[in-house]
């Protein structure tokens, strides 16, 4: 029986993981580890480990030793801060007989900073690229995004810190991070039209498997309302994407449709806070990625069920005698 480990076991993507692998009809062993003592984690894993947290001295010693004390074959990272952390430490796992479920090392990096990614994406001249600027000239900047436009964070996902200048006043407010902190955008498309597209890819610029959903998100920014669909054009700018930046494993691509043609919000090179949806029509990248970097399992591209997800939010009870 395998022995996995998923970090951030408390939030939507780390639960969303271990939700995702109690569906495989091979049974695993699953840890869970978050920093949160009392969390939902505990309901979905077979065992809990209380994590520090990961930019602590110690972190990495302490998931080493609970890598060792429970034989684990593989660690998925379910909080953006280990990808990070994991992707700039592989050297360090590999001596202790864990895999680690990480995407092209050099495409997390490029991902970090939203400005860098741009430019790196402008210089390669791809259409579905949104224009960004990091000027701080208010009129300058209404001139080549139109008003209103957006500020959005370099470092960050989701929807989480991006702010709306409709006015002067609250352009002078965030004035002057521009450039260290946010960069500046066009308001592209509309929230009604907003897609996130799940693709497991295979390293050499091409994918294994891919589903899209679209979708409406929470006031936290992650998906909240998603219905599966199919656009004729996605597969052809999946494939020109992957075909640039080389992802591997379970890529999360965001796009928003304007004036008829898709836009990239953002590439997430790891599993995201939709995972248990896309499970639940048929999508179970999670067991695709233990399969793929545990067993060399290519993928294949599974039938999709058609439908609608909702979110809400759910009570899990532990009664006394389950409480750790």
């Amino acid at each position: 029986m395998k022995t996995i480990l998923v970090s951030g076991a408390s939030g939507i993507v780390g639960y969303g993981i271990l939700r995702s692998l109690r569906k495989s009809p091979q049974k695993m062993r699953l840890i869970g580890t978050t920093i949160y003592k009392d969390s939902v984690a505990q309901g979905f894993c077979d065992l809990f480990e209380q994590a520090p947290r990961t930019g602590e001295a110690g972190y990495l010693d302490w998931l080493l030793q609970v890598i060792k004390k429970h034989r684990v074959d593989l660690i998925i990272p379910g909080i953006e801060v280990d990808t990070y952390t994991w992707a700039e430490h592989v050297h360090v796992f590999k001596k202790s007989g864990a895999k680690v479920l990480l995407n092209n090392t050099a495409l997390i990096s490029l991902c970090r900073d939203k400005w860098t990614f741009y430019e790196t994406l402008r210089q390669k001249n791809v259409p579905q690229l949104i224009e960004s600027s990091l000027s701080t000239d208010f009129d300058a900047l209404v001139k080549q995004f139109g008003f209103p436009f957006l500020l959005k964070p370099r470092c960050g996902s989701g929807a989480r810190g991006i702010v709306e200048i409709a006015t002067v006043d609250l352009f002078r407010k965030h004035q002057h991070e521009i450039g260290a902190v946010l960069m500046a955008q066009p308001y592209v498309g509309n929230k009604n039209e907003e897609f996130t597209s799940a693709v497991f890819c295979d390293g050499k610029g091409g994918f294994y498997a891919h589903m899209t959903l679209k979708r409406e998100l929470s006031k936290e920014g992650f998906t909240d309302k998603a219905e599966v669909v199919m656009i004729d054009e996605m597969k052809e700018v999946l494939l020109l994407l992957c075909g640039l930046l080389k992802p591997i494993g379970p890529t999360n691509f965001q796009f928003r449709m304007h004036q008829g043609m898709l836009k990239l919000l953002e590439i997430n090179p790891r599993i995201s806070s939709s995972t248990s949806i896309r499970t639940a029509f048929g999508f179970n990248e999670c067991l695709m990625g233990v399969e793929y970097f545990l067993e060399n399992k290519k993928p294949a591209q599974p039938v999709i069920t058609q439908g609608k997800a909702v979110r809400y939010i759910e009570d899990f009870i532990f009664f006394k005698n389950q409480i750790n």
